[in-house]
């Protein structure tokens, strides 16, 4: 492990201030917060309100929530709270104290690391679990407008580092040596600037001068999980319009996104400032929404790139998609629910800008449909980028849908012309194209020859142009080809048959003789080599086999032979069946009773 640089042991003055004085009134806490610090008083312990709570009530704002610290171990704050409490964190351990809904966080006071045993060799804090005391508390803030302790019970306000006095000049100041409190923790300059954007905050001298390439890239070794957690908190924190282009300015989007432009878009700005007025009115964000965004220029690159491959439309969006979250999971870790939401609003552009008719109502059933469409509603205005496909006008068409009736919807899309929406391709007319640029030269050329004699000829003159362009235009029309004639369609003459000619037809006794390629051919003799050898003539071998065929008994005798083999086949078969039959049965089955 490296050895970080020490910070120098400073004398630290307490100052008690009077929480009336400073127009902070207990009936104002919200009871949750106050009943866990009252909880810890009780037991005898140290408990105070501590970091944005008590600065934003100072300021007048209305904090989003309250945070605790005392000196009570965690352990001893499960064995007071019970079942209210949870452990939670391995590098910072804290307890979440549930009161009602509520979760208020309760840390324990710490003091600085004894050793290098807990930093990086870079210097990053990964375990701070050092217990302290309140003044070893203070030391380890990170900025002095977030190191104010108020004692609701008391009605105190302690303030170790004349943290009022930066609140009261708008100033943003690191407790001690700025370098050496980066290089703990690098994500304090990500939160120096949402504490700008937020209060409107200056940032001292030696705060400023921590903005650099150096130090961006310490958070590198900052988990992608926690950078995502810090990119929620400045996303749907009210404030990212006027944080977008602080992130910019200082350099920090190169550590938080893949391939990120010098400045932000209009439609970045456009979300950003649309997100701050959803906070505003009270409604609820989704940061993801920012994130679809923020990547939309690296998915319309991976499109085009993955389309001019020769892939499907609906295979380039999906290889698009995963291209730009794998590149900025590099970055910040975005959970998969996030991702599957992202990628559906890119998905269904396409499909809002030119929906098919029968699929219109099946798309405003969708579950990400609002939210397509309210990226549509913002890039129909500000999306000017050339890899972006034009909206068409599609977003005022949806937005008069959702608002009609059901009987309007249906006759809105009776009335849809999908044809309309799409470019017109021109035809081109083969030969039309050269034939006019010749005529265009040739009139050209043609008036240059009725300049002047004076100016000096040009240096390429066409003998003849003026006879050229008129013979040309004089010239008769090409012939078209000759229409060939239909040909006629052949009319048979209808022959009538009567019964005389049907009689004469069937009295034909004529054998049929086939012709002679289908002729079999008979055979010379039937007489084998042996028999002729023998002298044996074919009339001798008739005779024989009539002798033969009347000594078997003629043709009833052969055929009472033949149905009797025919009954024994029979018999035969039917045994084999039953045999077949009585394989089938169980053996233990027990025979059927006779009737």
């Amino acid at each position: 492990m490296g050895n970080s640089p020490k910070q120098p042991k400073q004398k630290i003055n307490r100052t008690i201030h009077s929480a009336q004085s400073l127009q902070l009134q207990k009936d104002s806490l919200p009871h949750s917060i106050v009943e866990v610090v009252s909880t810890l008083h009780k037991a005898g312990f140290e408990a105070y309100i501590v970091g944005g709570g008590v600065r934003d009530s100072l300021l007048g704002l209305v904090p989003k929530d309250f945070d605790a610290v005392t000196d009570a171990r965690p352990h001893e704050i499960k064995a007071i709270f019970g079942g209210r409490c949870r452990i939670i964190g391995r590098r910072f351990q804290l307890a979440h104290v549930y009161s009602g809904r509520e979760m208020i966080e309760v840390a324990t006071f710490r003091a600085p690391p004894k050793d290098d045993t807990h930093t990086t060799e870079e210097g990053m804090l990964m375990r701070d679990n050092v217990w302290g005391s309140i003044e070893q508390d203070f030391a380890r803030r990170d900025f002095s407008i977030n190191a104010l302790y108020y004692q609701p019970i008391k009605g105190e306000v302690l303030d170790f580092c004349a943290a009022l006095d930066d609140i009261a000049n708008r100033r943003l100041r690191l407790l001690g040596d700025a370098a050496v409190r980066i290089e703990e923790d690098p994500v304090r300059l990500l939160r120096a600037l949402r504490f700008k954007a937020k209060l409107g905050f200056d940032f001292d001298k030696s705060l400023a001068s921590q903005f650099h390439a150096d130090n961006w890239g310490r958070l590198e070794q900052v988990s992608a999980h926690r950078l995502y957690d810090e990119t929620q908190k400045m996303f749907g924190g009210g404030y990212l319009a006027p944080l977008l282009p602080l992130l910019f300015e200082h350099g920090a989007m190169t550590s938080l996104m893949r391939f990120a432009p010098d400045a932000p878009t209009p439609l970045m700005m456009a979300i950003a400032k649309n997100t701050d007025q959803r906070v505003a009115a009270g409604k609820s964000v989704n940061p993801a929404f920012f994130y679809a965004a923020l990547l939309w220029e690296n998915y319309l690159y991976q499109l085009a790139k993955f389309k001019k491959r020769g892939l499907q439309f609906f295979d380039a969006q999906k290889k698009a998609a995963e291209q730009v979250f794998d590149a900025q999971r590099s970055k910040t870790a975005i959970p998969k629910f996030a991702e599957q939401f992202i990628a559906e609003i890119w998905f269904l552009q396409p499909k809002l800008v030119n929906p098919r008719v029968r699929e219109i109502a099946n798309i405003e059933r969708l579950s990400r449909f609002r939210a397509a469409f309210d990226f549509l509603v913002m890039r129909e205005s500000h999306d000017n980028h050339p890899l972006s496909e034009p909206t068409l006008g599609m977003a005022s068409w949806w937005q008069a849908y959702q608002d009609a009736s059901s009987a309007d919807k249906q006759a809105m899309i009776e009335a849809f012309d999908q044809k309309a929406l799409a470019p017109k391709r021109r035809r081109r007319e083969r030969g039309k194209d050269s034939m006019n640029a010749e005529l265009a030269q040739l009139r050209e050329l043609s008036l240059r020859s009725e300049v002047v004699k004076t100016r000096p000829e040009p240096l390429f003159v066409v003998a003849g142009a003026d006879k050229l362009l008129q013979n040309h235009e004089q010239a008769p029309p090409k012939p078209k080809r000759p229409i060939v004639p239909e040909m006629p369609v052949p009319v048979f003459a209808k022959v009538c048959f009567s019964e005389a000619d049907f009689e004469k037809l069937l009295a034909n006794d004529e054998p049929y003789i086939p012709a002679a390629r289908h002729r079999k051919r008979k055979p010379s003799s039937t007489l084998s080599i042996k028999e002729r050898n023998l002298g044996i003539s074919e009339a001798d071998l008739a005779a024989q086999k009539a002798q033969q065929y009347a000594d078997d008994g003629g043709i009833g005798q052969h055929n009472h032979q033949q149905k009797q083999r025919s009954s024994r086949s029979k018999k035969t078969d039917g045994a084999n069946k039953n045999k077949q039959r009585t394989r089938g049965r169980k053996s233990n089955a027990k025979p059927k009773a006779d009737v």
